[in-house]
C-alpha cells in the first residue's frame, strides 16, 4: 500500500518538475502508439468497410484471419517482426531493428485485426438496405460509405479506442523490437519494466500512473467525440 501511495506522490512530482527523462519517454509513447492507432484506423476502417459491404469468394476466409488477429499474442508479433527486420533477415538491410518504426510496424500488425473487424462488426449492425437506399436516391458509393461511417460512429470510435488501447499497454514486441533503449525505443510501459527490474517500484509505480493518466485522458477525449451529435 506504502509504494502505490509513494508512486503517486513520486508521478506528481515528476510532471510538475517536468523530468526529462519522463518527458522523453511521454513523447515517444504518443509518437509510436499515436501513429500505428493513426495507420490502423486509416487501414482497418476501410478493411472492415470492404468485409460488410461487399461479396467476394474468400470472404469469410478473410474474415475469420482478422477474427485471428485480433487475440495475436503481441510477443509473437513481435517475435516476427524481428525475424524480418535483423540484419540476417529479409528486410535487414534497411537498418530498422531498434528503431521507433520498428516499433510503429509491430504495433499497427497488432492494432489493424482490431480496428478492422470491430469496424466490420459496427457496419453490419447498420440496416444492409440502407448503402441501396442511398445509391438509389443519387448518392455516389464515396457518399453512401461517409454516411454509413457516420451512422456507425459508436462502433466505429469504439473500434479506435480498442486498437489505441491495446497498443499502448503493449510490452512485448515493444521490448524485442525497439530494444528498451533509454532516449530513443523507451515507451511508458517498457520503462515501467526496467524500473522494476532495478527494484524502483516507487517509481514504476509513478510512471505506472502517468501511463494510466494519459490512457484515460485520451480514451475520454475519445468517447466525447463518440457521442458528440456533431462528429462527422
Amino acid at each position: 500500500m506504502d509504494t502505490i501511495i509513494q508512486g503517486a506522490i513520486r508521478a506528481i512530482e515528476l510532471l510538475t518538475k517536468a523530468d526529462r527523462d519522463v518527458i522523453d519517454v511521454v513523447i515517444m509513447t504518443l509518437i509510436v502508439s499515436g501513429t500505428a492507432t493513426a495507420i490502423s484506423v486509416f487501414l482497418g476502417v476501410p478493411l472492415g468497410l470492404w468485409l460488410a459491404l461487399e461479396n467476394f469468394v474468400g470472404k469469410q476466409v478473410l474474415n475469420s484471419v482478422v477474427n485471428f488477429g485480433m487475440g495475436l499474442p503481441p510477443v509473437v508479433v513481435g517475435l516476427v517482426v524481428s525475424l524480418f527486420l535483423w540484419r540476417s533477415g529479409p528486410l535487414g538491410d534497411i537498418d530498422l531493428m531498434y528503431t521507433p518504426i520498428a516499433m510503429i510496424v509491430a504495433q499497427t500488425i497488432i492494432a489493424l485485426p482490431i480496428v478492422a473487424g470491430l469496424s466490420f462488426a459496427a457496419i453490419l449492425s447498420i440496416n444492409p438496405k440502407l448503402r441501396w437506399q442511398l445509391l438509389s436516391m443519387g448518392a455516389t458509393p464515396w457518399q453512401a460509405n461517409l454516411l454509413l461511417i457516420k451512422e456507425a460512429r459508436l462502433g466505429l470510435i469504439a473500434a479506435v479506442i480498442a486498437g489505441f488501447g491495446r497498443v499502448i499497454s503493449e510490452v512485448g514486441a515493444s521490448m524485442m523490437v525497439g530494444g528498451n533503449i533509454k532516449g530513443q525505443t523507451r515507451v511508458l510501459t517498457t520503462a515501467i519494466v526496467t524500473e522494476v527490474e532495478k527494484g524502483n517500484f516507487d517509481v514504476a509505480m509513478a510512471i505506472a500512473y502517468i501511463l494510466l493518466f494519459i490512457t484515460y485522458s485520451i480514451i475520454v477525449s475519445l468517447t466525447i467525440l463518440q457521442h458528440d451529435k456533431k462528429t462527422l
